[in-house]
């Protein structure tokens, strides 16, 4: 089959309880309605995943999801997005990852990958060059990343397998597990590698010779000839090269923005400097690996060879969200032990945040009498205290393995703190069942925003770090382009309707992202080397679409739709109470002078929201809003009338605030996506 340029055209479907593998071959309507990554997947998942469903039973499905873009030789090209529905969060589950493995996948002739059921056995999945088996993996059940990634290439006599595998606590269940690939990329934060456990499916190992055709050749060897000069010229481009993300740890401490001590503290932490990129460059740093074709790299490798905190360079080293998560959060300034927690969550396989979060929530708990006596009733008897790096490494090592405190702690510090009572809730630092990501949001109204808007609606994204722009990170030339607003005299802490529609806009276009698995390191609205417009180059010049910046926008917006009916379904409503109760607290620490958000600011920002995206009071996407985007064969879009129609499309919000206030309009007009009858 013949159509638009980029996909490989096939979805590989797998059933691990009857051991059946099938390919389907979608259209190419359908292919520009969800166009690949986070809404492809979550496509499948509406199509796919019952409501009420046990998250680690066999009735989940596991979709691994790439886009027409991926494995095309431009910078910020190879990201892989992960769905199912969350065990953490009990919502949908997305999640991104960088490195090699999704290039392989294209090249390996597949555009998705689904996977229903649960192996009666360990296995796992090999797919090369357009075909695909299952194999026995009794032999790899219990080993660590690495190992298994070498256990694989060796039984597969090919060391150029790329492999997306679980640890031992993707095993056990742990409910942030993650899944990894070059044993330190992973997809984290929502719980996926337990998924995997679950299904008894230990690996995804891939290889491929066929690269993807282009439409227009000369337009991909312009982008990628400029991409140098870009680069050079992207001082966040060479910061990244230079630090990797761990270059934010001291801007994020000077501007008064770390989170210390599980937040009773926000804004300086006077280690920084120790745990700092530019020490750690100076110190463990050994080298900064990449993703496909891309030539930033700014994947930090660290190496410590002496004192008690050994770290093998082939776990890769932490960054940005993970020294926050084990260094300020915990209190701790041991750089080296911050690595080594970093390296044990990817031998075992859990995510760094929430994993980091959850220690520094025991911490906390530890150091309230009520909640102690309650552990030390479990048989308990640790003493574990901010600041110290012994039983920092302690309680991750009890939680990767689920030994002690560990097997409470590896529920997530939501169902932890449930157990133990009120006194343990009111320490947790969350967003509806995810921990809150290092940012200060009493400074950054806008980001913490985009966290409450998405805790109001559910969205998978809650409390990430990613989904969402930093106020003053944004490049005015391209928020004026997609919102049509002045960043002038907008402060960062403004929650009015112009901070409200910049909130959005920017969701809608990573939102987009998301779907076109690109790296928002590459192209985003900040200082990346690439923006909007060699966006909107780059998929041109590689599916031969006349595309509009317009339409990329309605993706994210389609994509966002999609993720809001879903977490409906599973019964799951907006709770302003559930929102994280520490973005109000005053704050007394220099630049902050005691600003914060108030309720009533957030709750009339969540109702703006709202009625910019065409959602009902509730929180629900309207019928029309559904139908516009494409979505009318959810029963969802059945329900409700006509309101909000113009010109016989569909309104989404209003994005100009010079002259005539114009709108958005969905171009899409009512889609059946039905596919094939099998599904």
């Amino acid at each position: 089959m013949e159509f638009a340029r980029g996909y490989a055209g096939k979805i590989l479907h797998v059933d691990l309880t009857s051991g059946n593998l099938w390919r389907e071959e979608p259209s190419e309507k359908w292919y520009r309605l969800y166009w690949g990554g986070s809404a492809l997947g979550i496509y499948y998942a509406l199509r796919l995943i019952s409501p009420g469903v046990d998250p680690l039973g066999p009735e989940n499905v596991l979709i691994f999801a790439i886009s027409p873009l991926t494995g095309v030789p431009v910078a910020g090209n190879s990201r892989l997005t992960v769905t199912a529905l969350s065990p953490l969060t009990g919502t949908i589950g997305d999640s991104q990852s960088g490195g090699f493995l999704p290039a392989e996948l294209k090249f390996a002739g597949f555009d998705a990958v689904v996977i229903r059921g649960k192996s009666p056995t360990p296995v796992y999945l090999w797919i090369h060059d357009g075909e695909a088996e299952l194999r026995p993996a009794a032999h790899i059940w219990g080993r660590v990343t690495g190992d298994t990634e070498d256990l694989i290439r060796e039984e597969l006599q090919d060391r150029q397998v790329k492999i997306a595998e679980i640890g031992p606590a993707g095993e056990k269940l742990v409910r942030f597990a993650a899944i990894m690939h070059m044993a330190n990329r992973a997809n984290g934060r929502t719980g996926l590698g337990a998924v995997m456990g679950s299904k008894n499916l230990k690996a995804v190992a891939v290889r491929g010779h066929c690269n993807p055709k282009v439409a227009d050749p000369e337009g991909i060897r312009s982008l990628i000839k400029s991409t140098k000069e870009r680069i050079e010229n992207s001082k966040w481009a060479q910061s990244l090269h230079t630090y990797g993300t761990a270059a934010l740890v001291k801007h994020q401490n000077g501007i008064v923005a770390s989170t210390i001590d599980n937040r009773h503290l926000n804004g300086s932490f006077s280690d920084a400097e120790a745990v700092s990129g530019e020490r750690m460059k100076e110190t463990i740093l050994e080298d900064m690996e990449t993703c496909f074709a891309c030539p930033i790299a700014c994947k930090p490798v660290v190496k410590v060879e002496d004192g008690p905190w050994k770290v093998d360079p082939r776990y890769g080293g932490p960054e940005y969200e993970t020294i926050a998560a084990f260094g300020s959060s915990c209190g701790v300034n041991d750089l080296a032990a911050i690595a080594k927690a970093n390296e044990l969550c990817a031998k075992y396989g859990v995510d760094t945040v929430s994993c980091g979060s959850a220690v520094s929530w025991a911490m906390d708990a530890y150091q309230n009498d009520v909640v102690r006596r309650k552990l030390d009733g479990e048989g308990e008897r640790l003493s574990p205290h901010f600041g110290d790096p012994v039983s920092m490494i302690e309680l991750t090592t009890s939680i990767l393995t689920r030994e002690g405190i560990g097997g409470l702690l590896a529920e997530g510090a939501e169902r932890a703190a449930a157990r133990l009572g009120p006194e343990a809730e009111a320490l947790l630092a969350m967003v509806q069942e995810r921990n809150a990501p290092a940012h200060i949001s009493q400074l950054k109204h806008s980001f913490g925003l985009a966290h409450t808007m998405d805790a109001s609606s559910d969205n998978s994204n809650v409390a990430t770090h990613s989904s969402h722009s930093h106020h003053f990170g944004l490049k005015q030339e391209r928020i004026e382009q997609l919102a049509g607003i002045r960043l002038m005299n907008l402060s960062a802490e403004a929650l009015s309707k112009e901070g409200v529609r910049i909130a959005l806009i920017a969701q809608y276009f990573y939102s987009a992202l998301d779907a076109l698995n690109v790296c928002q390191f590459v192209f985003g609205l900040g200082g990346e080397p690439f923006g909007p417009d060699e966006l909107l180059a780059f998929v041109k010049a590689t599916t031969g679409w006349d595309v509009t910046l317009d339409e990329l926008i309605d993706l994210g917006a389609r994509r966002m739709s999609m993720m809001n009916t879903f977490n409906n379904r599973q019964g799951v409503r907006p709770k302003e109470d559930k929102l994280l109760k520490r973005m109000f607290m005053v704050l007394s620490y220099l630049s902050t002078n005691g600003k914060r958000p108030s309720q009533e600011e957030i709750s009339e920002a969540i109702r703006y929201y709202y009625w910019m995206a065409g959602w009902d009071e509730d929180g629900t996407s309207k019928p029309e809003i559904l139908r516009a985007l494409g979505l009318g064969w959810l029963p969802e879009a059945e329900r409700g009338g006509k309101e909000g129609l113009h010109e016989g499309r569909v309104a989404i919000f209003p994005i100009r605030l010079s002259g005539n206030e114009s709108k958005t309009v969905i171009r899409w007009g009512e889609t059946d996506g039905a596919m094939a009858a099998d599904l």
